[in-house]
């Protein structure tokens, strides 16, 4: 290669780099609305043990990577390809969303939208967590769903009881689909100062429950718990740990369910479990892992020693096979789960993206990507 192919193979590479900036900067311009200074609920956030200087904090904490490291990291995810997606289609089941609307008061299911977010019928409630119902996951650029749009025409969802949110990332917390179910939703429960963001999106203040880690919120015979998990917040450069992560238990009158939302592997699931456990269902992150960010999210066998700290009678693993967001292969979650799994004689709920898990009648556990795996280890070793 001559000095000049050297130059300018080095000046497209700087290039790339600065669009793959420019684009971080795009997409992270929409800082999350906070409340003002004076008001009951910023009252009510100031005097939480876990709000210190503007920002909440986890159990523990951690010095934050310096800002080369970050660039070493967008660096990675422009060249590092490692089956991060999948190459063809991956299945899909159309949602009839029959046992999503079920008023039977001794009934447990749930339909996997892919990611974080699920149709939860507990008892007889109707529960959405953490509804994504967009292609992509953050603002104009950035991860769209491997699969194209959702598995449901969300127009025939109607009379929700609950809308759980576990945190304001994108991926979690979707402006589109919070203002879809505005009308359609009967409650948002969501951690403290995430609140102000529905307000600025149209949700009516009334609707909107906030609340502190080991707060509770019940309606009639339905209780729910917001739980620590170790993690962070953000909507922009600019606002990181302003609002406040949570997960939950959800507590009916014939089952008990976890919904971990994002974490990092901490103390906090044994100590969740000894006060709340047993759990029916557990619904834990299983993805967007890596060495670099391994105390905000889980390895696959921490998510199966969560699940047993819990005292979890069946694991559904969320936060994979949607959207590309972090550098193992998009298969590499199941594999790595299902062994741990087994290895612990733990039950796992496996459904494809739109799929039903029925709890103690349909337990889907098919390891159905195991073709495409296959076929891209087969091309990789070409």
């Amino acid at each position: 290669m001559t000095k000049r192919t050297k130059k300018i193979s080095k000046s497209l590479l700087t290039l790339i780099f600065a669009l793959i900036l420019i684009v971080y900067y795009i997409n992270h311009i929409s800082s999350a609305a906070i409340y003002e200074e004076g008001t009951p609920s910023m009252t009510k956030i100031q005097e939480s043990k876990n709000f210190e200087n503007g920002k909440f904090l986890n159990q523990i904490s951690w010095k934050d990577p310096a800002f080369i490291e970050y660039i070493s990291t967008m660096w990675d995810f422009l060249v590092v390809s490692n089956n991060r997606k999948p190459k063809n289609k991956l299945p899909k089941a159309e949602s009839d969303l029959s046992e999503f609307n079920v008023s039977n008061n001794n009934h447990l299911s749930s339909t996997w939208v892919g990611h974080s977010s699920l149709l939860i019928n507990i008892d007889g409630y109707k529960i959405i967590a953490d509804p994504v119902f967009e292609k992509k996951a953050t603002l104009l650029f950035g991860p769209a769903r491997f699969n194209g749009d959702i598995p449901f025409d969300i127009n025939k969802i109607d009379d929700v009881d609950f809308v759980i949110i576990s945190h304001n990332h994108y991926d979690h917390l979707n402006e589109f689909s919070i203002k879809f179910l505005k009308e359609k939703a009967n409650l948002f429960i969501v951690p403290l100062m995430v609140g102000a963001q529905l307000e600025e999106w149209g949700i009516p203040k009334e609707k909107i429950i906030e609340l502190d880690w080991w707060e509770e919120f019940s309606f009639k015979d339905l209780k729910f718990a917001a739980t620590p998990a170790q993690h962070f917040s953000g909507r922009s450069i600019t606002d990181r740990d302003k609002t406040l992560w949570a997960s939950y238990v959800i507590e009916a009158p014939n089952h008990k369910i976890y919904f971990g939302g994002d974490s990092g592997y901490f103390d906090g699931f044994l100590e969740i479990g000894n006060k709340y456990g047993p759990f029916d269902m557990t619904f834990l992150e299983c993805g967007a892992y890596n060495e670099k960010w391994h105390h905000i999210h889980m390895y696959p066998e921490e998510t199966v020693q969560a699940h047993l700290d819990l005292k979890g009678k069946v694991l559904h693993p969320i936060h994979w096979g949607t959207f590309d967001l972090s550098l193992h292969s998009w298969f590499d979650p199941m594999e790595r789960v299902s062994i741990a799994a087994k290895s612990a004689g733990i039950e796992l709920a496996l459904p494809i993206v739109g799929a039903t898990t029925v709890y103690d009648k349909n337990i889907p556990s098919g390891k159905w990507w195991e073709n495409e795996m296959k076929m891209a280890l087969e091309n990789s070793n070409k």
